[in-house]
């Protein structure tokens, strides 16, 4: 079950956190992995110490640095993975960091940034990832997976987040695009998002919520996250693509597709007056209705 014998995977953000036991995961099931990380004295230790980490499990693992978001870095990646291993069969975006602030006090490299490591870093290696397999699957079969990292704060709206919940909306939205042109290659594209303790909820407000228990099962561990990522790279997956998946602990929650909800006709069925719009919408934004808790945002 799972097995990813003689499969190559690209885990980016992979030195640390979540990127790591993702790494892991996949080399305890067999795939070879290129970690990738940021050109940083850190990231690079971390890096080195987890390629080191999977060779003691008896697997196969490089390093690649660079930046996640520089499409010549994205290219070096994955020009070095098939010099090295021959093929690209599994993709796992997870790289990223935090920028948090208030819409009114974010400054412009606050937003950018953080939107630029996130949803660019995404595309420049999905869209190697996505080339490069349907080059491939004119000649012969393809065995392609991406796994895509967004966040919950994309479904609430998180007001101190305005660079990150947009960047990891987009990257739900990307992603479904891919599936939905990937599919008839066989290659499947879905969405997790992760419940964990990493580098980011730790210097986020809510870090005690994430602290470590002092006994008992340690739901918030980013080890809990990993086997969803395999289960996602595996063959026994190949029919699920175009879903996202909330992980933590011991659960795995499918965030349902978008519906459409209550719609609203002007009386005369033509182009609608304001009193009209009002008369019409009142009965359903009446004085019970809750700006916010009721709307298309996180409960307050």
């Amino acid at each position: 079950m799972g097995d990813l014998t003689g499969k190559v995977a690209i885990v980016t953000g992979a030195g640390r956190g979540l990127g790591r036991e993702e790494a892991l995961q996949l080399a305890r099931q067999g795939a070879r992995v290129v970690i990738n990380d940021i050109n940083l004295p850190a990231a690079v230790e971390a890096s080195h110490a987890t390629v080191a980490d999977i060779k003691a499990l008896g697997g196969e693992a490089i390093a690649v640095f660079g930046d996640c978001a520089d499409s010549n870095d994205s290219d070096t990646l994955f020009k070095t993975t098939l010099e090295t291993f021959g093929d690209v069969n599994i993709v796992v975006n997870n790289a990223g960091f935090c920028r948090d602030k208030t819409i009114f006090a974010m400054s412009d490299d606050e937003f950018d940034s953080v939107v630029r490591v996130h949803l660019r870093g995404h595309f420049v290696n999905m869209r190697n990832a996505t080339k490069y397999w349907r080059e491939k699957a004119k000649s012969a079969p393809v065995y392609g997976r991406l796994v895509s990292t967004a966040s919950e704060s994309m479904l609430y709206g998180t007001p101190g987040q305005p660079n990150y919940a947009a960047a990891k909306a987009g990257i739900v939205a990307m992603t479904m695009g891919a599936a939905q042109l990937m599919i008839k290659y066989g290659i499947t594209a879905n969405v997790i998002m992760p419940r964990a303790r990493t580098a980011m909820t730790e210097s986020a407000p809510s870090a005690p919520m994430f602290a470590a228990p002092e006994k008992g099962f340690d739901v918030f561990n980013p080890e809990n996250v990993a086997p969803l990522v395999g289960y996602l790279a595996s063959p026994e997956s190949g029919h699920i693509s175009g879903e996202v998946f909330i992980v933590w602990g011991g659960q795995v929650t499918v965030v349902q597709r978008p519906t459409l909800g209550t719609s609203f006709n002007s009386s005369n069925g033509g182009k609608w007056a304001l009193d009209d719009m009002h008369k019409v919408m009142s009965t359903y934004f009446n004085e019970s209705h809750k700006p916010v808790a009721d709307g298309y945002s996180m409960p307050i």
